[in-house]
């Protein structure tokens, strides 16, 4: 059974940092593309970040590159997403999510999801 456990969020100041991370178990960790995304409250969830297993390929949104960056340690099986200079419009519920299947890299449709962690900007 595969699981995603998010944390790390909480409540920063505009301009502040926070460092997201997602245990994972349940799956082969090395060999999944990890990703995350976030959502708020009427919108659907969208993209923020992701991994390949192998560290190689990084892809962000463009609302986030130059002040998140997304970091894998294989050896914990954990994923990180360190927010930097994070602005009100980065508050939402974030979510850690593997793909269905190993070796795939963009592939997020009935991928595996943790519960969420929520980060709150204020200004």
């Amino acid at each position: 059974q595969v699981q995603l456990i998010e944390s790390g969020g909480g409540l920063v100041h505009a301009g502040g940092s926070l460092r997201l991370s997602c245990a994972a178990s349940g799956l082969a960790f090395n060999s999944y593309t990890m990703g995350w995304f976030r959502q708020t409250p009427g919108k659907e969830r969208e993209f923020v970040a992701s991994i390949v297993w192998n560290d190689v390929i990084t892809q962000y949104a463009d609302s986030v590159k130059g002040r998140f960056t997304v970091s894998r340690d294989n050896a914990k099986n954990t994923v990180y997403l360190q927010m930097n200079n994070l602005q009100v419009e980065d508050t939402a519920v974030y979510y850690c999510a593997a793909p269905r299947s190993a070796w795939t890299i963009r592939d997020w449709s009935n991928a595996y999801w943790g519960e969420g962690t929520q980060v709150t900007v204020s200004s």
